[in-house]
């Protein structure tokens, strides 16, 4: 028998593996790839409706039709001329080994049912249960079937991911002081960097009490200096807000995105930032997921759609309620938010709602975006219109998607793939701004 390293593999796909990503079926070469039956028949409740779910499950099965003829029951088709086969799989008798822990009523324990199976009749092939359900790996483990997760789009290590700054010591006196008199800028082949830095990167430069902020521009390979100037009365208090308010202000970068724990002021710089810059868009569009807490559906809220909405929105508001409240009802800047308000130039919204909208010359915050698959980013960046900026927000360790983590969220998948791009500038926020109460309970809890 083949030893398990040079088994051919079969993946057996879970419905949730092809609602995050509809193109799972051309990432796996040569191995083969089974869909059972009760997986068409899930993804047939999700074919209509204008959420992202809904579109992969309709360009899935738009996909399996154009490339199966008739062939699928018998034996499968290829996927390509080096690619494994692509099968559809009946139900199956539920097996002796399983039957008595498993009720057959459940579509997770019959798509068990039917890996075991091929684990049994395909001894010379290693069987893989996909799917994005933990629960259900561990099932699968327990009886000795091999489980994984859906990883053709997770980062490669959360560790190392891209944080849009650097900090460089013992710098030369000479060139913080050059910063200060010539122009602002100074080339970047003035000092040697133990890494080459790439566009829209932001520095700390020190030299003992000496010291400057800068980004560096990859057209014209400079650092340019970056001074620290509030947004819309919100005034930055460290050296990372003051590189965000720099990229969500600089008209030459489309898209930013910023990341960090609770409290580090995320939302509120990026509102701020639109509300200081509004005269060069037509709308400010702020917008979240909306992910229901403990997985529950919003129906299980009181009232009618707005009612239940409201609270999954409300951070949004108080946010913009800290800005408005700086100045007095009778301030012009305090009046102009309510005007906004009510012409909805300033429109808050759940994501879903916004979907299919023109984004044309808008200043578009995405809230919470850790909450988002690879696919949904991606969607909202590719309908940007001219004139239209991009900015998503989040906490990439703390996320409320039951198939997403700190690798596979969009967020993170946005950043890996962005840096270094001359539109795309990423800051990762590391100090909490809130609270010391919040810092605390951030850290230690």
């Amino acid at each position: 028998m083949p030893t398990m390293a040079r088994l051919k593999k079969c993946f057996v796909l879970d419905t949730n593996v092809i609602l995050h990503d509809s193109s799972c079926i051309y990432h796996f070469k040569e191995n083969d790839v089974v869909v059972p039956i009760s997986v068409l028949e899930e993804l047939d409740q999700f074919k209509k409706g204008n959420e992202t779910i809904n579109f992969h499950a309709r360009e899935f099965v738009r996909a399996l039709d154009s490339m199966s003829g008739d062939m699928l029951f018998n034996g499968g088709v290829k996927n390509g001329p080096d690619s494994g086969k692509i099968m559809l799989k009946l139900e199956q008798g539920f097996h002796k080994d399983l039957v008595d822990n498993f009720s057959s009523h459940k579509h997770d324990h019959r798509l068990l049912n039917i890996a075991y199976h091929l684990s049994k009749d395909k001894p010379d092939t290693q069987i893989v249960l996909l799917t994005k359900d933990v629960n259900l790996r561990m099932k699968a483990k327990a009886v000795g079937l091999l489980a994984q997760d859906y990883t053709s789009d997770h980062v490669r290590d959360i560790n190392t991911l891209y944080a849009g700054k650097r900090i460089e010591e013992n710098v030369s006196s000479d060139i913080i002081d050059k910063m200060y008199l010539e122009a602002n800028e100074v080339d970047i082949n003035e000092f040697d960097l133990r890494q080459p830095m790439i566009s829209n990167e932001y520095i700390v430069m020190r030299n003992g009490r000496k010291s400057a902020l800068a980004k560096f521009d990859s057209v014209m390979q400079r650092l340019q200096r970056v001074d620290k100037y509030p947004a819309y009365g919100i005034l930055p208090r460290n050296a990372e807000q003051t590189f965000a308010i720099n990229a969500l202000t600089d008209p030459n970068i489309h898209l930013v995105s910023i990341t960090g724990k609770a409290g580090t002021g995320k939302t509120l710089i990026a509102l701020a930032a639109a509300l200081e810059k509004r005269k060069n868009y037509r709308q400010i569009l702020m917008a979240r997921p909306i992910v229901p807490l403990s997985n529950k559906d919003m129906g299980f809220l009181p009232g009618d759609i707005p009612a239940k909405l409201d609270p999954y929105m409300q951070p949004l508001h108080d946010n913009l309620a800290v800005i408005q409240n700086q100045f007095s009802e009778q301030d012009s800047r305090h009046q102009k938010i309510k005007e906004m308000l009510e012409e909805e130039k300033l429109l808050i919204s759940p994501l879903s709602y916004i979907r299919g909208r023109s984004l044309v010359k808008i200043f578009f915050i995405v809230d919470e975006a850790q909450n988002l698959t690879p696919h949904e980013v991606k969607t909202i960046i590719t309908r940007a219109g001219e004139g239209t900026k991009v900015v998503f927000t989040g906490d990439i360790f703390q996320i409320d998607h039951p198939y997403l983590d700190s690798l596979s969220n969009g967020l993170s998948h946005l950043i890996e793939k962005m840096q270094g791009q001359k539109l795309y500038a990423h800051i990762t926020l590391e100090k909490g701004e809130r609270s010391e109460l919040a810092d605390l309970a951030s850290d230690l809890l």
